[in-house]
């Protein structure tokens, strides 16, 4: 189902009607928020997280509306359970859009290797380098070139790991999630192809 039809909006928009969607989503932010406390530090506000595999995970079932809205609830709840330094809500944004376009790429899509490094790019170096170096910028004063080398090299190196991370998790949960009837119109893929 194309991300340009109606009823694919349609479809992503009705998931908020459904308890076991909107219940995953809560054990999502969950996961999230203890996940988010065992960030390894790499510079002033950049860290090395895997909290992206809950959100790409969820995204996959529950589509781009629920995992939009996850994405702000897991950063507002984030935030209160274990704050460092003041809200900003570019951050909030950031993981607004995030869930967004793991929606877009993975719910009700075949998944490929090619699919997840296409998603990995455009979060990578759209909202954590591009959007992340920006929110940095305005939150300590400094200029955008001082976050951008540091942002730039930690997800390029992050890239190929958080793929690989999510081919792996994904190749062994295609075939659960299609069994328990979770990812509807999938029921051809058990396995992620190439293209």
């Amino acid at each position: 189902m194309s991300i340009f039809t109606k009823a694919y909006w349609q479809s992503a928009a009705a998931e908020l009607k459904k308890v076991n969607r909107l219940t995953l989503a809560a054990f999502v932010i969950a996961l999230v928020t203890v996940v988010g406390t065992f960030a390894i530090p790499v510079s002033q506000n950049l860290h090395i997280v895997f909290t992206f595999l809950f959100f790409a995970f969820g995204a996959m079932i529950y589509g781009p509306v629920v995992a939009a809205a996850a994405g702000a609830a897991a950063d507002i709840v984030g935030f209160i359970a274990h704050p460092s330094g003041a809200f900003f809500p570019g951050y909030t944004l950031s993981a607004i859009l995030s869930g967004l376009i793991y929606g877009l790429f993975l719910y009700r899509q075949r998944i490929t290797v090619l699919r997840l490094i296409l998603v990995k790019l455009i979060i990578n170096y759209g909202i954590n380098v591009g959007l992340g170096c920006l929110w940095s910028a305005m939150l300590f004063g400094k200029a955008y070139s001082f976050f951008f080398i540091a942002s730039l090299l930690k997800n390029t190196l992050m890239l190929p790991i958080e793929v690989a991370i999510l081919y792996v998790t994904l190749q062994v949960l295609l075939p659960i999630l299609t069994g328990a009837h979770l990812l509807p119109g999938s029921k051809s893929q058990k396995r992620i192809s190439l293209l």
